[in-house]
């Protein structure tokens, strides 16, 4: 199974970019280290805030994926079209456990998806990898996705305009995971009850449901 197949088969018309809950009709939205400000009254990055995230995005990622669970991990990288290649191996490789998996990325390029001036400069390339959750260093991968916008460790690297946006695409349970920084993530599902122990669960974290 391919991507693009399973997407056109599950998840119609929904384009893997941020704000994959204001696209769909069935999913939650939640809101990060509440009431923890990113920095310190002197600046300092205020690490407690960050370890909660990780803890709460850890608790969130064990609760939709199971370890044998088949998944598609899927980067967007975004890039002027006059540079030749994106270094896809910075996303993939320091999070994969078994480097054979780097021969299986498949890729896709696509128009530049935000509305920037000259955006007809730019294009997405997007890679997908088949794989389980086993696979992958998962705590690393969801530090590296929360770590966007500060210089803390794990970081994506091999962007050239703007951090890479990564999915986890649940397809043994038909349930996409997205986290667009440390504020905040979202989770989608063909089915709400899949997910409503999330809701139930974790109801403080939720800033909106649907």
């Amino acid at each position: 199974m391919n991507l693009i197949g399973y997407m056109e088969e599950r998840f119609q018309n929904l384009e893997f970019i941020p704000s994959i809950y204001n696209q769909w009709g069935t999913g939650i939205h939640f809101c990060l280290g509440k009431n923890i400000y990113q920095l310190k009254e002197n600046e300092e990055l205020n690490l407690k805030r960050f370890q909660v995230v990780y803890e709460q995005i850890t608790i969130i990622f064990n609760e939709l994926f199971e370890q044998n669970d088949d998944i598609f991990l899927v980067t967007n990288m975004y890039k002027h079209k006059k540079e030749k290649c994106i270094r896809k191996l910075k996303v993939y490789q320091p999070f994969l456990k078994c480097k054979n998996h780097l021969n299986q990325i498949m890729v896709k390029t696509y128009p530049y998806p935000f509305e920037i001036n000259k955006a007809e400069e730019y294009e997405m390339q997007q890679f997908s990898l088949l794989c389980k959750p086993r696979d992958l260093r998962v705590t690393e991968l969801l530090k590296a996705a929360s770590n966007e916008d500060f210089p803390q460790k794990p970081k994506f690297g091999g962007y050239s305009i703007d951090y890479p946006d990564v999915f986890f695409v649940n397809i043994t349970k038909d349930i996409i995971f997205f986290i667009y920084d440390d504020r905040g993530c979202e989770v989608i599902a063909l089915d709400f009850k899949r997910i409503r122990h999330l809701y139930e669960k974790y109801h403080d974290w939720v800033e909106e449901y649907k």
